[in-house]
């Protein structure tokens, strides 16, 4: 069998090379030169798949008939949430993490669970089907009808996969797998790219639903070419502390539903159980007001969830004060005491000012702007807010409260777990009078401080 051909493409330029150099011929740059396998061209001197004279066949958008993705359920409902309400026909899958956070603890749960209802394959490149098989047996999954399968070369996977026509499988992990038409190593860019491609490709022309495991770098970005993330369906990232017993699932790609949606799940004995109330878990019920602690409605994906944001401001000892984030931006905490103390007169130019978001969850919108600064202020003063006081807004460099979305659905949320007052910007002050909640609609900082400063 004759050895497929390979050159060397610059991944800056695209420009290709016979052999490896350093440098790049075309642009100058260095050690972008990446082995990749070169396109067959047959005797006809026409590249394969080349129509000739004939014309391909071009279809109105208006005739195409949307029928719709047939989804199956995983039986977790926070994977199907995350994943837009289920598993889809013929979808690729990319789940990253870090060591140890779950990521072959969740597929090996879904296989099993999938496995009474439809063939199922589990492939694996790093752990060897005894191991699979005692995993199984500790979390006390069944899985009699799963099928496993030790294997790290892709065209053998492929094959394997035919023969058997899995509706779902797992490819754990793709920096594993290697394919024959190049030399590097497994877990190099091009082999990456590359056997990522004919999974993909089987993937599309078999209907089956599949899911690969990624490694990550030490910075927790998916290790490998970036192109990985855009060839698959969705990108889930595992968020939390692998030593803490909550875990997040986030999607941060899906072409089949919302962006940024996020499941809750719980590490046990039995692996991981699904959090159907997160709200509940962010939030530290303390026997009384604390200073330092505000409660801020988030939006994440398609519902909200109540978190609580904690400030420990103190004196400094050094010249520079330190602005220590966990689960926010630190740029933006330094924004926002400069706007405090431009349109609030504090002063935190010589303490030191600790922000946490509890629970280990990471928040990204601007409606923590609000929350941030008054949680700031009430360990500034030592004085505590109401506990049952809810707030949330962005903050503008003027000083204004600008609306966030979904400001309706954030208030029900904070109402439906007990709280009864509420801090808003004032274009999100709902036309109806909310049962139960007293409601206070800002247009600028300064109002909001003279409002709590009657609390201190």
């Amino acid at each position: 069998m004759a050895k497929a051909k390979t050159v060397y493409a610059c991944s800056a330029c695209g420009a290709q090379s016979p052999q490896w150099a350093g440098q790049c011929g075309d642009c100058g740059a260095w050690n972008t030169l990446s082995e990749v396998a070169a396109m067959a061209t047959p005797s006809g001197g026409r590249l394969a798949g080349y129509a000739g004279d004939e014309t391909l066949s071009v279809t109105p958008l208006a005739a195409i008939q949307s029928g719709g993705e047939t989804r199956s359920s995983t039986g977790l409902q926070e994977l199907d949430r995350v994943l837009g309400g289920g598993l889809v026909s013929g979808s690729v899958v990319l789940i990253g993490g870090d060591p140890g956070i779950g990521k072959s603890t969740l597929l090996l749960q879904v296989l099993a669970t999938l496995s009474d209802e439809m063939r199922a394959l589990y492939v694996t490149g790093e752990e060897s089907p005894e191991q699979i098989s005692l995993r199984a047996s500790r979390l006390g999954v069944n899985g009699s009808e799963l099928r496993l399968v030790s294997e790290t070369s892709v065209e053998n996977i492929i094959e394997v996969s035919r023969r058997e026509k899995p509706r779902v499988m797992v490819l754990d992990s793709i920096q594993t797998l290697y394919t024959a038409a190049l030399q590097s190593a497994p877990g190099s860019v091009a082999q990456v790219r590359e056997t990522a491609a004919q999974l993909v490709r089987f993937a599309k022309q078999s209907g089956t639903s599949m899911f690969l495991v990624g490694h990550v770098t030490k910075e927790g970005a998916l290790a490998g070419p970036r192109v990985l993330e855009h060839m698959v369906d969705t990108v889930l990232y595992f968020e939390g502390d692998p030593g803490e017993r909550y875990r997040m699932l986030r999607a941060v790609k899906n072409r089949f539903g919302a962006v940024n949606e996020l499941g809750v799940f719980a590490m046990t004995g039995e692996g991981l159980k699904e959090v159907r109330n997160p709200s509940a878990i962010f939030l530290s019920r303390h026997e009384s007001d604390v200073p330092g602690s505000v409660v801020m409605v988030t939006w994440e994906g398609t519902r909200p969830l109540l978190v609580e944001v904690q400030s420990l401001v103190d004196h400094s000892q050094l010249a520079n004060p330190r602005r220590v984030t966990l689960g926010l931006e630190q740029n933006r905490l330094s924004m926002l005491l400069a706007v405090l103390h431009r349109h609030g007169g504090l002063v935190t130019g010589d303490q030191d000012v600790f922000v946490n978001v509890v629970g280990g969850i990471r928040v990204t919108e601007t409606a923590v702007d609000l929350a941030v600064l008054l949680s700031v202020l009430s360990s500034f003063r030592n004085a505590a807010l109401p506990g049952d006081l809810v707030v949330f807004g962005e903050i503008g460099l003027s000083g204004e409260l600008r609306p966030v979305p979904n400001g309706q659905e954030r208030l029900n949320e904070a109402r439906k777990h007990g709280f009864r007052r509420a801090i808003i910007p004032a274009a999100n002050k709902p036309r109806a009078r909310l049962e139960g909640m007293e409601v206070y609609a800002a247009g600028r900082l300064v109002q909001v401080l003279d409002r709590v400063s009657g609390e201190f």
